[in-house]
């Protein structure tokens, strides 16, 4: 093995101390630590300068680095001159590059407590200007669609397009699932109830009632909310990351314009025909149970489906699955507008998207049952 790198020292005057490398300094080796010179430093209090001399020196890696590092450092603190002499050229650079950002001061935080009412505080001062952030970008949603109504909204139709196939087809074998499932769900815990009154038959009611005027929507908005409205922010997010959405502006661009609203139009108009479609699922979930039992049959079953069923249940179920796209896209849209300029930021970014939509979507679900209530419908 090779002999590490050496250390010597030299004093040309009484407040210069030079210190001279020779030899490989790189690491896995015995190299000489810069405590060495600090100690020789501090016992010479009049040396107000050091000279480092690397004429000598051989192959180099890291080890050197942050032996000259350590130095450097050091004389920044203690107010001391540093000279170089004969130091390659790389080492500088990095050097340099190593002192051109210094770490911020505070960086790291120590563990703070914080008490209950400063938690409190914070949380409903985020809550007001979330609020507002969501008024404000309520607003802009509004005056885009009122300019799409007018003809003038800047957008390309291609977009719709593909969001429209992205929003609608591709998202049919999961709602297809959950909606076979929920109804079969609904039927199971309905036919134990009321068998115990020998009122079977009226499995089909329970089903159709919940599924067509409730629960489809609420389960398709919840869906859609994951898939599409996460999907939302992150796409916007990472535009924003990348600065595509500084640049449509420089344009001259509507960002609402050209990016949220095809996506509020697509869920708007698709949201409910995927609810009409999990209506249908979710009733032929029904019946496989409903008709597992000695005393129903499928006519039966789709004869008190018909019967319990009525226009105004199935008009109330699209009319909140409207609802429900609309707050799932300008959820995931606005998330996304808002989003950092980092990595970390776009995943954020999409969980609360997802979190806002879902509170959404069972807040307008609990208006819409008041105000069905009060209307007697």
């Amino acid at each position: 093995m090779s002999t590490p790198g050496e250390l010597l020292f030299e004093q040309p005057s009484e407040d210069t101390l030079k210190v001279i490398l020779s030899g490989p300094w790189k690491l896995g080796k015995d190299l000489p630590s810069a405590d060495v010179v600090l100690e020789k430093v501090k016992g010479a209090p009049s040396v107000r300068q050091i000279g480092i001399d690397a004429q000598g020196l051989a192959e180099w890696d890291t080890g050197l680095l942050i032996f000259l590092d350590d130095i450097w450092k050091f004389c920044g603190e203690q107010k001391i001159g540093l000279k170089s002499k004969g130091l390659p050229q790389g080492v500088k650079n990095l050097l340099e590059l190593a002192a051109a950002v210094p770490e911020k001061k505070d960086a790291r935080k120590a563990d703070e407590r914080v008490s209950f009412l400063v938690l409190v505080g914070n949380e409903v001062a985020g809550f007001s200007r979330s609020f507002s952030d969501l008024l404000e970008f309520v607003g802009d949603a509004t005056v885009a669609f009122l300019k799409l109504l007018r003809g003038k909204a800047q957008y390309r139709r291609t977009d719709l397009g593909l969001i429209l196939e992205a929003c609608g087809a591709q998202a049919l074998p999961i709602v297809t699932l959950i909606s076979f499932l929920v109804g079969m769900i609904l039927a199971f815990v309905g036919a134990i109830q009321l068998k115990m009154f020998g009122a079977e038959i009226y499995v089909a009611d329970l089903v159709g009632i919940a599924m067509v005027r409730l629960m489809a929507a609420i389960m398709t908005g919840i869906v859609m909310a994951g898939r599409t409205g996460g999907a939302f922010a992150a796409q916007l997010g990472t535009m924003q990351v990348n600065q595509e959405i500084d640049a449509l502006k420089t344009l001259g661009l509507s960002p609402m314009e050209f990016l949220v609203l095809p996506r509020m139009l697509a869920l708007a108009l698709m949201m409910p025909l995927l609810a009409l479609y999990a209506n249908v699922m979710g009733v032929m979930g029904g019946a496989v149970v409903a008709v597992s039992m000695p005393d129903i049959s499928l006519i039966q079953y789709y004869n008190q489906t018909t019967g319990a069923v009525g226009l105004w249940d199935l008009g109330i179920g699209l009319f909140s699955s409207a609802v429900f796209g609309v707050i799932v896209a300008l959820s995931g849209c606005m998330r996304g507008m808002q989003c950092g300029r980092s990595a970390s930021a776009v995943g954020d970014a999409a969980t609360s998207a997802v979190v806002t939509a879902i509170v959404g979507i069972i807040v307008a679900t609990a208006i819409i049952t008041v105000i069905t209530s009060v209307l007697g419908v």
